[in-house]
């Protein structure tokens, strides 16, 4: 499984992030410290801080999948 470590501290790139990943029909969850929120929850995300670098994972198993996902993660990664 790919993980990915994103910076998401401003309100305009997390409100980005969610409409991004909302187009995606697998399971993201965003991971900090011990909370596992889904990547497709604005609230979920909100209420974690945000000023800590967050840890993206993206479950699928398909290659070319993957690689498009990758492509719309690359503005956050930190």
């Amino acid at each position: 499984m790919k993980e990915f470590k994103v910076s998401l501290n401003s309100i305009d790139k997390v409100k980005n992030f969610v409409e991004k990943m909302a187009k995606y029909p697998f399971e993201i969850d965003v991971v900090s410290g011990r909370y596992v929120i889904d990547a497709k929850s604005i609230m979920g995300i909100f209420s974690l801080n945000l000023e800590n670098v967050l840890t993206v994972v993206p479950h699928v198993t398909d290659e070319d999948t993957l690689s498009k996902f990758t492509n719309d993660l690359k503005e956050y990664l930190a």
